[in-house]
């Protein structure tokens, strides 16, 4: 129960706090900016696996969940539990920016940007979180320890994808992150390149690690 509470309050923090920087930038006019939006995700992600990565393993993304599932990391039977989790606390942190700013018509939701054709941005959003997991399987040692030692290198590259290509798919990376926003926003056009990319790119980097690592790291 500790592991599924931490992963609730992981993924609150970091949704509250990411969708919560592009949602204040909405209605500010861009008074954070994007770099400043970037930075945010990057660092509350990095906090986020200080606090819990040694409890849960601070997944906070039902594509690595998947992931470290498929990598014989983690248990197939917890991926379900995990994912309640982390949807709880992704939805709970957007209700509470809906509540907040009524103003907002995004809440930071994720959409391609205009004139980029949904299957590029599904391409690089599997890309993004290809990157992402190859970096969080390397750098851990199981499901549970992608704590302390991880967290720089984790948040570093999440900074590094959201400056880079935030401006064309939001660099989600995560299913929940995107769904929780959309359910608010009821704008569910491109939402299935946000599940689907994620989940890909994940299971695609989990098949890639035999190519670096032991025979037996996956």
């Amino acid at each position: 129960m500790k592991q599924y509470i931490s992963e609730t309050i992981g993924t609150f923090a970091l949704i509250f706090c990411g969708c919560g920087a592009m949602t204040i930038n909405e209605i500010t006019g861009g008074s954070i900016s994007h770099a400043g939006v970037a930075i945010t995700w990057g660092l509350i992600v990095m906090a986020m696996i200080y606090a819990f990565g040694d409890i849960s393993g601070a997944h906070f993304n039902p594509a690595v969940t998947i992931g470290f599932a498929f990598a014989k990391k983690f248990p197939w039977q917890k991926v379900l539990p995990y994912s309640l989790a982390q949807a709880i606390g992704a939805i709970a942190a957007v209700f509470l920016l809906w509540f907040l700013f009524p103003e907002s018509q995004f809440l930071g939701e994720t959409t391609p940007a205009t004139g980029f054709p949904p299957y590029k941005a599904a391409i690089l959003e599997f890309i993004l979180t290809f990157f992402l997991m190859v970096v969080i399987i390397n750098v851990s040692t199981g499901s549970k320890e992608i704590g302390t030692m991880a967290a720089i290198a984790v948040g570093g590259l999440i900074l590094l994808e959201a400056m880079f290509a935030g401006p064309m798919t939001k660099a989600s990376m995560n299913p929940i992150r995107s769904i929780a926003p959309a359910l608010f926003t009821g704008n569910f056009q491109d939402l299935w390149l946000y599940i689907a990319a994620p989940i890909l790119g994940a299971i695609t980097a989990v098949s890639s690690c035999k190519l670096v690592k032991e025979d037996q790291c996956c």
